[in-house]
């Protein structure tokens, strides 16, 4: 039967579709530095499971207060322990993957008092984590790829303002990446002024802890694409714990994960992967090489 070629048009145009849709892949993100026994960083980058490792964190800085990173079990930065990562910082950036600094979290003692205030915050992150300079920097001559906010506490104000102080040193060489952590209720009760700003690179959003957006609600995906297209940023993230006891809720089994949301947020030009709460507990599941050739 002869083949009519007008007609095949359409069916290798959808074909062609499908293709495009079906290739929308992703990276992971994993935040290290809260659990000694996680393995150290450069173990963390070999396992080739992750694009993206935020080192976590700063909870102390802003409002006069000295600037203090707390990598609990890894390093002891008061005798200058933490320098010594520099190295491994250094060699999973020859991997490429991108290493972040982690401001805030949980449970810190952060807040920005004024404008000038949030000048000097990313003066000190530039000095002693970026491209600057500084005789005390923490984690050494290796220069971070970018900072992360994970603000969930102290004040609402200023974030904004940081954020554009720290972009506006990618002026003076290497970029800058700013990446953030906002819990999934929309808007961010912290940094919806930041994320409004369009400086955002890659935003991976908490969709754990939150039983409103999660998905044991059935929500998930609405939350998703509010936060998709009411953001300028670049790339989102679902954020996830990586098993079942690294949040109080919102893990997805893998399966699930796989077979049922990742199809469902994928078709968003704006996705970018997972995020994963954290590297201790993924190695206590294996969560992300299980999720790896889905994302």
């Amino acid at each position: 039967m002869a083949s009519n070629p007008a007609s095949s048009i359409p069916f290798l145009l959808s074909v062609i579709l499908i293709l495009v849709v079906g290739t929308n892949a992703g990276g992971i993100a994993i935040y290290w530095g809260q659990n000694g026994n996680e393995g150290t960083l450069a173990q963390t980058c070999a396992t080739g499971n992750y694009a993206f490792v935020n080192i976590a964190f700063l909870p102390t800085f802003g409002n006069g207060q000295n600037p203090q990173i707390n990598l609990a079990g890894h390093c002891d930065p008061t005798t200058n322990g933490c320098t010594r990562f520099s190295s491994e910082i250094q060699s999973c950036q020859a991997s490429g993957i991108k290493v972040m600094l982690s401001i805030g979290g949980g449970a810190g003692s952060y807040s920005l008092s004024s404008t000038d205030d949030a000048r000097q915050v990313a003066t000190y992150l530039w000095n002693n984590f970026l491209g600057g300079q500084s005789s005390s920097r923490p984690l050494g001559a290796a220069v971070l790829d970018g900072i992360d906010f994970d603000i969930e506490g102290g004040t609402t104000q200023h974030w904004d303002e940081l954020a554009r102080f720290l972009s506006e040193h990618s002026k003076q060489g290497k970029k800058v990446y700013l990446t953030a952590a906002p819990q999934c209720p929309f808007p961010d009760a912290y940094m919806a002024a930041a994320l409004n700003t369009g400086l955002f690179d890659y935003v991976w959003v908490q969709f754990y802890n939150n039983p409103p957006c999660q998905y044991s609600s059935g929500n998930l995906v609405n939350y998703w694409n509010q936060w998709t297209t009411s953001i300028p940023a670049t790339n989102f993230f679902l954020g996830l714990p990586a098993s079942p006891n690294a949040a109080g809720s919102g893990f997805i089994p893998a399966a699930d994960l796989t077979s049922k949301v990742l199809p469902a947020i994928k078709g968003s030009a704006k996705y970018g992967g997972v995020m994963l709460w954290s590297k201790y507990y993924d190695d206590q599941t294996g969560y992300s090489s299980s999720i790896k050739s889905s994302v």
